[in-house]
């Protein structure tokens, strides 16, 4: 199997990380994103959506890293995706969850404005946005806080894809400026997740130099 994907981005990391908590080998093929080679035609035939990460498995091509996920975690039987209907549905709310909201309105417009522009030379953030999205990371985080308040796991007792999903947003909480302050079991359940040797074998390099 190959998976096309940026190291860098939490997308491509938590697929990594998934494959490496579950011992599935995979190839990492490099899509410079600094390069613009998503939007390379070879690229745009596997993913017509231009984005990361995308997984080759012979003749099966799979993008999105939610699919993607829950198809190595399908291969074969794991605790991160339980053989149980009410737990897969329970794994799917929080992925779906943190792509609509944890994701899309808190943790990246943070991430996007403070990081990614730094990064990649696109300007300074945009105070606006930064604002509307720290509104709804305050949102968002309370509901996190108050559901690990009662258990340590996002799904059941133990650790799941839904984890892996949601912690994903995390990996640059620092660099993004997240206001974590008031919120000591998110603070502890991520710092918890993060890290397993999973998660720490598949850091990119900058982001395994700056932790050493």
């Amino acid at each position: 199997m190959k998976l096309h994907g940026y190291p860098g981005s939490p997308n491509t990391w938590k697929v990594r990380a998934v494959a490496a908590h579950l011992g599935v080998a995979i190839e990492d093929v490099l899509v410079d994103l600094g390069k613009g080679e998503q939007r390379a035609p070879d690229y745009l035939r596997l993913n017509p959506t231009g984005r990361t990460p995308t997984l080759v498995d012979g003749d099966f091509v799979l993008w999105e890293s939610t699919a993607i996920m829950q198809y190595l975690a399908s291969r074969t039987p794991n605790a991160l995706w339980p053989d149980d209907a009410r737990a897969r549905a329970d794994i799917v709310r929080w992925q779906s969850w943190q792509l609509q909201h944890w994701g899309a309105e808190s943790c990246e417009p943070l991430l996007f404005e403070r990081f990614v522009k730094t990064f990649f030379d696109l300007g300074s953030p945009d105070p606006v946005v930064v604002l509307k999205a720290t509104e709804a990371f305050h949102r968002d985080a309370a509901i996190l806080e108050r559901h690990l308040s009662a258990q340590s796991y996002l799904v059941g007792s133990g650790l799941t894809l839904a984890d892996f999903s949601v912690v994903s947003a995390m990996v640059y909480a620092k660099e993004g400026g997240f206001p974590l302050e008031p919120y000591p079991r998110l603070r502890e359940w991520s710092a918890r997740v993060l890290a397993l040797p999973a998660w720490q074998a598949t850091a990119p390099a900058f982001a395994a130099a700056a932790a050493a």
